[in-house]
């Protein structure tokens, strides 16, 4: 029986106890272990011994006295043989709380093992016999008084209401939703646990109804609220191994309603030690929520300008960057070239990518495999800094390169607007320039769903970034394929509002949304590098690659479900004794309720169903390049309103949906202002 130490200390009780008041019970609960032990053999030599008499009376057919010492000694030996033999088979050792049919076979078969135990002592010490019909009696009259006992014992014990068991036993009453592999893994893993305490399994499988598990209950989930209130339930751990993603997201937020901490156990096949341990467990992450069934990536295209090439990532240390490096070194490049303007970022996502490369060096080596060679190398520095690239990428023979180095966090850039210009925009055209005088083959520009009709100054430089490349793929010069990836927020990158929202809910609140209609596209990091992989080797040149980022979610749905799954309430007019507040601060400056992905109307399908592919209008190379120069112009000049009417007469869209206000914080002085704190 796989129950802890601790459960026996706290629930094992004198079973001749029948019917007492509460406290007694609850001091009961709280005798030292060998005190529990010590009553228990004492009333088990008790019901032995008046087995044993009763078989002889019965026998008799009188009220039976041993007629000497040698008779009396019979009546010794035998319940001393039985406890004896309890204490051996481990008897002792049972919770009686959950004494069932399993345990009480158990128990018959030491009555009998006792008995035999005696009768041959016996005859070994020469003592009289005993009439075997006396024999047979004891056996059976022991048998049934012990294990009435051990049930009117355990029937004592769950009369104990749940909340002062749950007072007694200081360990977090958890049910564990799944009992399949995992939760069975689960469960061995919590049988020593001092923390959490196992009550029941939960499972949608009709078929498990009603079956149990290691003495625990599998349970519908209809159920659920019973058993929270009633068994008083903390936690809920999820232990639905590899599900598909689908089937999860439906399980969690059928667990919204319920006033417990929700965790999830990753798929065993995730797991690298291939065994639950409890560590394993962790809280619902919003890509629990958001999170779509992955649809297997096409290895072909994977590796096709990636695998034994020399491959570059600017903005290496940032969240897609990063997640970029960690896939790419995986398809085993010739060199990977990590490019930051950051000391730290850099040094970080360069021991990330050696960690990874030392982990495939030792698959390949148990595999009898020839180690992967990938040489890293490190850029520190700026993509304005056009010296610097015309020096790395013919020095390393860069011949692919994805372009994540940008200002992306929109109020910061709108208070920052002409670092974020200079930056996104003209970053991306002395690179584009370099890679066309180094010859490389391919260039990858991260681009982002706020280039579309953009509100703030953000999303216009992106979707300048995207226009250079496309009049540069234009001019039909064939050296170089210049494409561009566009997509929707990624599930806790840096600055997003998950990181914020889970911050907030740690500090005991408020949540704050800028608005209940907002709404966001999303998409996991490792899902749009691995799109972004696949959709840069489609480029032919000049295309706007868009990604599938599934359905739209309102960002206060969001807040309040992460609050919920965190085993909190969100306090409103209805429940004012609710935890954290959901406080609505109004949309900042560039921000829109709802974000596109898509400019013009000519959209096509690629050979992956989550990859869409558009041609966009824009200006010709000329034209662009000599509204550049008026743009570069305005920006040492510090000129807002000129800095405005370019990018009014460039982007198409932009300001649409820019307030008033927006727009007059963005006159001369304020963008001077702002300029002269960051310079």
């Amino acid at each position: 029986m796989q129950v802890s130490e601790m459960q026996a200390v706290i629930e094992q009780g004198a079973p001749f106890v029948t019917k007492q008041s509460n406290s007694f019970q609850e001091r009961l609960i709280r005798f030292p272990r060998w005190t529990k032990s010590s009553l228990l053999i004492s009333n088990d030599f008790a019901l032995l011994s008046f087995a044993l008499w009763a078989a002889y009376s019965l026998r008799l057919n009188i009220l039976y006295v041993p007629p000497d010492r040698t008779t009396l000694l019979l009546f010794i030996l035998a319940p001393a043989i039985g406890v004896t033999t309890f204490y051996v088979r481990g008897l002792y050792r049972l919770v009686t709380r959950y004494f069932h049919n399993e345990a009480a076979g158990r128990l018959y078969i030491t009555i009998v093992l006792a008995v035999l135990i005696w009768v041959l002592s016996l005859y070994l010490i020469g003592l009289p016999g005993v009439p075997r019909s006396v024999v047979i009696i004891y056996g059976f009259f022991a048998a049934a008084l012990i294990r009435i006992s051990r049930q009117l014992a355990g029937g004592l014990l769950k009369s104990i209401p749940n909340v002062t068991m749950a007072r007694l036993d200081p360990r977090q009453r958890v049910l564990i939703y799944g009992a399949g592999t995992a939760g069975l893994e689960l469960l061995r893993a919590l049988a020593d646990s001092r923390e959490y305490k196992p009550i029941g399994f939960v499972d949608d499988n009709p078929s498990l109804w009603g079956q149990r598990i290691h003495k625990l209950n599998i349970h519908q989930p209809e159920k659920l609220a019973k058993l929270i209130q009633h068994d008083g339930v903390s936690e809920i751990f999820l232990a639905i191994g590899s599900a598909s993603r689908h089937h999860r997201r439906t399980v969690i937020r059928s667990l919204e309603g319920y006033p417990v901490t929700v965790k999830i156990l990753p798929a065993i096949e995730d797991i690298a030690s291939g065994r639950v341990e409890v560590t394993d467990l962790r809280p619902i992450d919003v890509e629990d929520l958001l999170g779509r069934d992955p649809v297997p990536p096409d290895t072909r295209l994977l590796g096709k300008y990636i695998r034994r090439k020399n491959v570059m990532i600017t903005g290496a240390g940032g969240s897609i960057g990063s997640e970029l490096a960690r896939q790419i070194v995986k398809l085993l490049p010739k060199r990977l070239i990590l490019f930051d303007m950051s000391e730290a970022a850099l040094y970080e996502i360069e021991q990330d990518v050696g960690n990874l490369l030392d982990s495939l060096k030792s698959e390949a080596k148990a595999a009898g495999k020839s180690a992967p060679r990938v040489e890293i190398s490190v850029v520190l520095g700026s993509v304005l800094d056009g010296d610097l690239l015309k020096h790395t990428l013919p020095n390393l023979a860069v011949e692919t390169i994805f372009h994540a180095a940008a200002y992306k966090h929109v109020p910061i850039v709108e208070q920052n607007p002409i670092e974020g210009l200079r930056n996104n925009i003209f970053g991306t055209q002395v690179l584009a320039r370099a890679a066309l005088d180094a010859r490389v083959e391919r260039m990858v520009l991260i681009s982002t769903d706020k280039a579309v009709r953009p509100t703030s100054i953000m999303g216009a430089s992106k979707r300048l970034a995207e226009m250079i490349l496309q009049g540069i793929a234009g001019e039909n010069r064939p050296d170089t394929v210049f494409t561009m990836v566009r997509f929707g927020n990624v599930l806790d990158s840096s600055g997003s509002v998950v990181r914020k929202f889970r911050k907030q809910i740690r500090d005991g609140g408020p949540v704050t949304v800028t608005h209940p209609d907002i709404i966001r596209y999303f998409m996991s990091i490792r899902e749009a590098a691995e799109l972004v992989l696949q959709a840069g080797a489609m480029a032919a040149g000049g295309e706007v690659f868009v990604l599938d980022m599934g359905s739209p979610v309102k960002i206060d749905d969001l807040a309040r479900t992460m609050i919920t799954l965190s085993g909190l309430e969100v306090r409103d007019e209805n429940h004012p004794e609710g935890d954290i507040e959901i406080e609505y601060v109004g949309l900042r400056r560039g921000e829109k309720l709802y974000e596109e992905l898509l400019i013009g109307e000519n959209t096509t399908g690629t050979e992956h169903p989550r990859i869409m592919k558009n041609s966009e209008p824009c200006l010709t190379m000329s034209e662009l390049d000599e509204e550049l120069r008026t743009l570069e112009q305005a920006l040492r000049d510090h000129d807002g309103a000129g800095i405005e009417a370019i990018l009014k007469r460039t982007v198409e869209g932009y300001g649409a949906g820019r307030s008033a206000p927006d727009l007059e914080a963005t006159d001369a002085g304020e963008w001077s202002q702002t300029s002269r704190l960051i310079h």
